[in-house]
């Protein structure tokens, strides 16, 4: 608690400076926030959902926060592009926890799409902050309400009624700095009745100094509306990844997620998916690849408050040398759920004896007429099947990458994206053989 009396004190010194630049719905949210992280502080791994995973330490460092909005994002194109060859995007950037899109970009869109920053956003749709800002994140824990606390601006995405966005939305999450650093990161999404898109966030780092960032994100997907959300992480071993996902599906909605962290340091991902209409579907889908001391975190909650919704959850985990993975996933079928179909399968190998898996399935039926499973699985390579490789002709090394291949194939299969699906299974494949480099047209280590 002694290092959440420090953010306490923070906040409460500046409190003035952390509201200048914000809108009054910001503002007003901050102080129910802030009451709620003042009781608790940070959370321990006395904790149930913090069992196997001590965040509070990662709070510890002297880290810098620009409270005064000193920094702002620059046009980054020229160093750091995170091209998806063949791809065709409408993309942004976000320079610590500063958003910037190019107007070129934001006129690719169909008329009546909104992107730009809350505070943007605020001044000419206020009525759209005040009823969506806030309302999924307002339940989330702690770390949740740290961010509610301090955050000053964000990132808005409106899909209006019956609008297809063609392009893929990409947003390039970057970290630039020669200081140790914390960023607020804040996402809002709306997808209006029978409207449709695709998002890829991607988080990267371009400096070796501690950084830490937290990500909060609302979705809100309207009756027969549909979104298509792709995250990637190619982090750095210095940084601290806490990312919160909260999605609200209406009636027919489909809502399809990936999650895949091929470079980190230590990340804790929280996705809660409420199906609060009928006939919606979710699928959520993750694949977390550690080595060294790295550590990944994925927790999910598939709420499924209607009837005739399905759910479709897959989690697999390939560790090595002595990084730690743990998977807590729950499907929670309320009693008006009727005609429910879910599936959870989460599968996980553990390539060394130091290696560590900590895996919780969980399944909560309040419901009597529904199709649901769960299972979990952790085990090594399968030794028979390395062995009738090399008898014939493959070296042991080549065989090893095979199957790691393959068993992470199942997950990137899932992406529709065609031209993201073929990026992902090369850099998988570079990952496993040790020679990973960042995202082609990055110029930064070059």
């Amino acid at each position: 608690m002694e290092c959440a009396q420090e953010y306490i004190r923070l906040f409460e010194d500046n409190r003035a400076l952390i509201d200048e630049p914000c809108t009054q719905k910001l503002n007003d949210e901050r102080e129910k926030a802030f009451a709620r992280f003042k009781s608790s502080g940070f959370p321990t791994p006395k904790e149930e959902n913090w069992l196997h995973t001590n965040i509070a330490k990662k709070f510890e460092t002297n880290y810098g926060i620009d409270l005064g909005r000193k920094a702002r994002a620059k046009e980054v194109k020229g160093s750091f592009t995170c091209d998806v060859p063949n791809l065709k995007t409408v993309r942004g950037y976000i320079v610590n926890d500063s958003f910037i899109i190019a107007e070129n970009d934001r006129n690719k869109l169909p008329e009546g799409v909104l992107i730009g920053n809350i505070n943007e956003i605020a001044q000419h749709h206020p009525a759209l902050i005040e009823r969506f800002y806030n309302t999924l994140a307002e339940k989330g824990d702690s770390i949740v309400q740290f961010n509610t606390s301090f955050i000053q601006d964000g990132i808005v995405l409106y899909v209006p009624k019956n609008t297809i966005i063609e392009d893929t939305i990409q947003i390039v999450a970057l970290l630039q700095t020669n200081v140790d650093i914390l960023t607020n990161r804040r996402l809002l999404v709306i997808m209006e009745e029978n409207s449709h898109a695709s998002l890829l966030l991607c988080d990267h780092s371009s400096t070796d100094r501690k950084s830490l960032s937290i990500e909060v994100s609302e979705v809100f997907i309207g009756r027969g509306a549909s979104l298509d959300l792709y995250e990637l992480e190619e982090t750095t071993e210095s940084n601290t990844r806490l990312g919160n996902l909260f999605v609200n599906q209406e009636h027919d909605s489909r809502f399809n997620h990936c999650n895949i962290t091929l470079t980190n340091g230590f990340t804790r991902n929280y996705i809660g998916v409420t199906l609060n209409g009928e006939g919606a579907e979710t699928n959520v889908n993750g694949l977390a690849i550690g080595d060294k001391k790295q550590h990944i975190d994925n927790r999910t909650l598939v709420e499924h408050k209607k009837g005739h919704c399905t759910s479709n959850e897959l989690y697999k985990y390939i560790l090595d040398e002595e990084s730690v993975g743990v998977f807590a996933g729950k499907m929670l079928i309320h009693t008006d759920a009727q005609q429910t179909m879910s599936q959870q399968t989460n599968r996980n190998l553990c390539l060394t004896s130091c290696a560590r898996m900590y895996a919780q399935p969980q399944l909560e039926i309040y419901a009597d007429d529904v199709k649901c499973s769960h299972g979990s699985t952790v085990g090594q390579l399968d030794e028979n099947a390395l062995f009738y490789m090399q008898q014939r002709g493959i070296p042991a090394e080549e065989a090893r990458h095979l199957l790691m291949y393959a068993f992470a194939g199942e997950v990137i299969d899932n992406i529709k994206l065609e031209p993201l699906r073929e990026r992902l299974h090369i850099l998988v494949e570079k990952r496993f053989r040790g020679e990973l480099n960042h995202c082609k047209g990055c110029n930064l280590c070059k």
